[in-house]
């Protein structure tokens, strides 16, 4: 008899690994939208309450105003961006070609007082500068990967377009539905976690609105407020270059390499006084915001090592294509700090009822 009980327990167990592997090999595809779209969801919530409350508590009406305004915010954007790419790019490589085909100007004093390596590249530039066939070398060993890296980001922001109209799809679903899917969420997890139920989710919910704030907030403000640098300047290829300045914000001093070049660029056409403009905006506002907005968007349970940040937007991207920029960080955050909370000494956190976890 118990051998009996005990074979039909394996089947029912058996059965339903089955059943849940099938369904994750159906859902494969979509995996990652799911995850975005609960995330963005999350994150957005607050402002899909207000909106439902406005409607007289319609939550249809209210997840379908959500959606609009996702496609308006992220989708529309996105498909400038990709458009940008192709128009831009030819654009920009043939700037750079410009440049070059000029002739490279002496390096400046300070080159070579840098420490260590000054001296050559002080004497590397003056070779470059005065052979125009070595610079020619140069140029084409520099310009042909940049295009191709150039022209795989539109492949990938392209990608993403389709990416987040999928994501504002779902998230209708998540948004009518989200009451009731929280608390089916609350109800699994009290059945495997019981009372460190809401401490979890106290940890995962902190964690995903500080990363989506934080990171994410950030990149998005030096987007734009390079974008409208680089437009007042006349710099060309403006959105761009503001797309990878949001691409770069994640790197510490990453969006400076964008805006230097710009600045570079414009007083080596005689634009000495937009050059400064540039260079006075890329310090203290593009750059500024880095140091001021993020600390205060981001939360402290969502602080983690700068490594697992860059790990996560580039594994992202291998992962699940451009959302991954926005979801590779996130959950690398939620487990890095369920992790480092249950790796805490008893000590540090709320008191532990041994006997429950025996």
């Amino acid at each position: 008899m118990v051998t009996e009980k005990r074979v039909e327990q394996i089947v029912q167990i058996s059965a339903i690994v089955l059943l849940v592997v099938g369904c994750l090999l159906v859902l494969q595809p979509f995996l990652g939208a799911i995850l975005a779209a609960a995330i963005l969801c999350f994150s957005t919530w607050p402002v899909y309450r207000f909106i439902e409350d406005r409607t007289g508590g319609q939550r249809w009406l209210a997840a379908l105003v959500m959606t609009l305004l996702i496609l308006f915010v992220l989708v529309v954007p996105l498909a400038l961006i990709a458009l940008s790419f192709r128009e831009d790019v030819p654009q920009l490589v043939e700037n750079a070609r410009e440049l070059f085909a000029r002739g490279l100007p002496g390096p400046p004093d300070w080159v070579k007082a840098i420490p260590l390596a000054g001296e050559q590249l002080d004497a590397a530039w003056r070779e470059l500068s005065e052979s125009r066939d070595k610079l020619g070398e140069a140029l084409k060993r520099l310009l042909q990967p940049a295009r191709e890296i150039l022209v795989k980001t539109g492949f990938i922001i392209a990608d993403g377009v389709l990416q987040f109209t999928l994501i504002a799809f779902i998230s209708y679903f998540f948004y009518c539905d989200g009451a009731a899917l929280v608390a089916a969420l609350r109800n699994a997890l009290n059945r495997v976690a019981g009372d460190l139920t809401e401490r979890l989710l106290g940890i995962v919910g902190g964690t995903i609105t500080g990363v989506v704030y934080g990171i994410v907030g950030t990149g998005l403000a030096q987007a734009v407020v390079a974008l409208i640098g680089f437009l007042i300047a006349g710099v060309p290829g403006a959105i761009t270059l503001a797309s990878l300045v949001f691409i770069l914000s994640i790197i510490p001093a990453g969006p400076a390499l964008i805006w230097v070049g710009a600045t570079v660029w414009l007083a080596y056409n005689d634009q000495t006084g937009w050059a400064i403009f540039m260079a006075l905006w890329g310090f203290f506002v593009i750059s500024g915001i880095d140091n001021i907005v993020k600390p205060l968007l981001i939360s402290r349970g969502s602080a983690m090592p700068f490594v697992l940040v860059l790990l996560g937007v580039f594994g992202g991207v291998l992962a699940f294509g451009f959302v991954g920029i926005f979801l590779g960080p996130t959950l690398l955050a939620v487990g890095f700090n369920l992790v480092r909370r249950w790796t805490e000494t008893p000590a540090a956190t709320e008191p532990v009822n041994r006997d429950s976890i025996t």
